[in-house]
C-alpha cells in the first residue's frame, strides 16, 4: 500500500477536466430525492444515507424500535466551524463524534473515535436535510454544505480516501459512482467540471486531514461514560473543546 503521502501527491496531481470526462460519461443529475441526507428509520420511509444503507429487520418494519444506520457524513473540523458561524449553531448542532468504534456502555456511547460526521436528528436524518409537502428534499446549509454533500454519489479511488456510499455501483476511470437515482442522466459539462473541481479538492483534504490525524493521534485513557474524537487537531471531547 502507497503511503498517505504519496496518495496526496496523486491526489493533487489528478486531471480536473478527466474528472469531469468521467462524470460526464457516468452521468448525474440530482432529482432532490433526499435518499443521500436520510436514513432508513421508523419515522418515515426514509432513504439511504450517504455512507451506505442498512436495512431495518422486517420484523421491526413498524416499529418505533427499528434498529436503523442514521446518516453518516464525515465533516472536516473547519467545514464545521463554517457551518456554526453560518447559522450561529453550537458544535453539537453540527457534529457529532463518528460512531464507528465506540461501545454501548451503561451511559450511552464511549471509548475512542476519528473524526466527526453531521449531526442528525431523532430519525437518524441529517439535522440540515427539509423536505416539501411535496416530498422533494432540500439543504438547509446548501451553501456551505460540506464537501461530502457536494461531491456525491462520485469518489475518486485512491488508496486513503473515503468511499462513503458504499459498494460503487459504476466507474469511469478513477471515479467511483454511488448508488443514488439520478445516475445515468445527462449533465452539462459546466456541472461535471464544478463536480471534478470540488471531487479533486475533497480527495486532497481527506488525505490532508488523515495526514493530520496520524501526526497528532496521542492514545489516551477515556473514563467510563467519556468519548474522545481524534483529527487532525488532536484529541477532543465531543462538543469539540481539547481532551486534556
Amino acid at each position: 500500500m502507497d503511503s498517505l503521502e504519496t496518495e496526496l501527491e496523486r491526489a493533487r496531481a489528478l486531471e480536473e477536466s478527466e474528472l469531469a470526462d468521467a462524470i460526464e460519461t457516468i452521468g448525474f443529475e440530482c432529482t432532490r430525492c433526499g435518499a443521500c441526507c436520510k436514513a432508513e428509520s421508523a419515522c418515515g420511509e426514509g432513504g439511504e444515507s450517504a455512507d451506505e444503507a442498512v436495512d431495518a429487520p422486517d420484523e421491526n418494519a413498524d416499529s418505533a424500535e427499528t434498529d436503523a444506520e442514521p446518516h453518516t457524513a464525515t465533516v472536516f473540523p473547519d467545514e464545521i466551524r463554517q457551518l456554526q458561524a453560518a447559522g450561529e449553531y453550537d458544535f453539537r448542532d453540527v457534529a457529532r463524534p463518528m460512531p464507528y468504534g465506540l461501545a454501548d456502555g451503561p451511559e450511552g456511547p464511549e471509548g475512542e473515535t476519528f473524526e466527526w460526521a453531521l449531526q442528525t436528528d431523532d430519525c437518524g436524518d441529517c439535522t440540515f436535510y427539509a423536505e416539501g409537502d411535496d416530498g422533494t428534499g432540500a439543504c438547509t446549509v446548501h451553501g456551505d454544505r460540506p464537501l461530502i454533500c457536494q461531491t456525491y454519489p462520485f469518489s475518486v479511488a485512491l488508496g486513503g480516501t473515503s468511499q462513503p456510499m458504499g459498494e460503487a455501483v459504476d466507474k469511469e476511470g478513477i471515479v467511483r459512482a454511488h448508488e443514488c437515482e439520478g445516475l445515468g442522466r445527462d449533465i452539462s459539462r459546466a456541472d461535471a467540471e464544478e463536480l471534478a473541481a470540488a471531487l479533486k479538492e475533497r480527495a486532497v483534504r481527506e488525505l490532508t486531514e488523515a495526514i493530520g490525524v496520524r501526526d497528532t493521534y496521542r492514545p489516551v485513557d477515556p473514563s467510563a461514560g467519556q468519548v474522545v474524537v481524534h483529527d487532525s487537531e488532536g484529541a477532543k471531547r465531543p462538543d469539540g473543546s481539547p481532551y486534556e
